[in-house]
């Protein structure tokens, strides 16, 4: 079956596009993970649709993925195909306020074009280590704001194939998800409305918001960002540090001294070290407080 998929893959996209057992440590901020037994870099729609439909006949599992910023995949690695929609589809416009770009543009790229137009409301996401594509996927947010707040609409590649636009109403956002999570769509482009603002007035917000991050922020170690969802009416950091357990560690992984709501992997830390980590973690602030924390991060792969 493998070579027969090998066949049909390395005939709908270039060899120099597909990657054999790449090792996924490579691909996420975590620095974590085996390798993905097909990794590939499409750098045109057409090339994704051919792909996911291949994979939908044959049944091998994908996933996408951009730069891995909240992802931990497992030391096992990942039996299927990946899909990195980052660099080579990174492209972005400006019509007047309103920003139209692919969903591999990253969110610190889209927000240096956003500051380069005077267009003010995209600040908050400056520092998030993501795509536009992933946070799309997550409605990520940070410092008050989120991704709906802002987005008009985004296209889609639908499991059978189909391009379709769907709307802000449409995507049905909620705290760290949307519709994306449930349908499986992949995000190929979205529209970002803003407001015109004065230069000096934005640079001076990200700059505020990325002091914050370095002096708040374990930026000097892999991560993948906030390893919890903020339960509600309390801070998942708080309640980790409460407990106790800052500085906690399992094997290379270790909560963060600067930030407790951050695993780092301090060097040598592996899936598992993360996952038991993460497992203890939850046991002893929900023994202490009552309250379950949610792994905000994706996991994939053979745990």
């Amino acid at each position: 079956m493998k070579e027969n998929f090998e066949k049909k893959l390395f005939a709908i996209i270039d060899k120099e596009k597909v990657l054999l057992d790449e090792p996924m440590k490579k691909h996420t901020t975590f620095r974590i993970g085996g390798p993905a037994d097909y990794f590939i870099v499409p750098s045109e729609v057409e090339e994704i649709k051919a792909v996911v439909s291949l994979c939908e006949e044959t049944g091998m599992p994908y996933y996408v993925i951009g730069n891995g910023s909240n992802l931990l995949v497992a030391d096992k690695g990942f039996r299927g195909l990946i899909i990195q929609i980052y660099k080579a589809m990174n492209q972005v416009k400006i019509e007047r306020n309103v920003i139209i770009a692919q969903a591999g543009a990253s969110l610190a790229q889209i927000a240096m074009e956003a500051l380069g137009k005077e267009l003010t409301g995209f600040e908050f996401a400056a520092g998030i280590p993501g795509t536009l594509g992933g946070a799309v996927r997550m409605n990520a947010g940070a410092y008050g704001g989120e991704i709906k707040d802002i987005l008009r609409k985004a296209t889609v590649l639908t499991k059978e194939g189909k391009v379709v636009e769907l709307s802000k109403e449409e995507l049905e956002f909620g705290y760290r998800t949307s519709i994306i999570e449930r349908t499986g769509h992949i995000i190929l482009e979205a529209e970002i409305e803003l407001a015109p603002g004065k230069r000096e007035d934005i640079k001076a917000v990200m700059d505020d918001l990325r002091e914050k991050r370095v002096s708040k922020q374990p930026l000097e170690f892999p991560s993948a960002g906030s390893t919890f969802k903020r339960p509600e009416g309390h801070f998942a950091g708080k309640l980790i540090q409460d407990a106790g357990l800052k500085g906690f560690r399992i094997g290379g992984a270790q909560v963060s001294e600067k930030h407790s709501g951050f695993v780092i992997n301090t060097g040598n830390a592996t899936a598992a070290d993360v996952m038991e980590l993460m497992r203890q973690i939850n046991e002893k602030v929900t023994a202490r407080f009552g309250v379950s924390l949610e792994p905000e991060v994706r996991r994939i792969g053979e745990f």
